[in-house]
């Protein structure tokens, strides 16, 4: 069974601290004060399980009216299964029911097609966030694409 939960603030997210620290510090090798950089207590975050155990994880900030999603994680062995894709488009969700006219996404260069898949544009140079080339993106409301076929 598949579930996906909202969780407000750093209170209970000790499933999304999991799935990061594996994703983000233990495979991709970033250095753990960049992962869990404090802006969890004001993050919305999503977790999704599969038979009660977490299996990937995300967050959205919001800062002078710039939804920001991120630290979209899925462990390596459950990837492929559009959890990614389920996280995603809950944060989307959420940041268009609260107001927003436009979310963003700082992607790996790796991940942009995933993004685009879902109706993400690129803008901007590319650049190195925690030794990763990056580019940010940007979701303009009622432009996201409603078939998923994110693999």
């Amino acid at each position: 069974m598949i579930n996906a939960i909202y969780i407000n603030g750093d209170k209970n997210i000790e499933d999304a601290i999991f799935v990061r620290d594996k994703v983000f510090v233990n495979e991709q090798n970033i250095d753990y004060n960049i992962v869990f950089d404090g802006e969890d207590k004001e993050a919305v975050h999503v977790v999704v399980y599969e038979d009660k155990n977490p299996v990937g994880t995300g967050r959205m900030t919001i800062q002078d009216n710039l939804y920001l999603i991120g630290r979209i994680a899925v462990l390596k062995e459950k990837r492929g299964n559009y959890y990614g894709d389920l996280i995603v488009r809950m944060l989307i969700q959420k940041a268009f029911d609260t107001g927003a006219d436009f979310v963003e996404v700082h992607s790996q260069l790796p991940a942009v097609n995933f993004y685009k898949k879902i109706g993400f544009e690129e803008f901007g140079e590319v650049y190195q966030e925690a030794d990763i080339d990056h580019i940010n993106m940007r979701l303009e409301k009622g432009k996201m694409k409603r078939k998923c076929n994110c693999k």
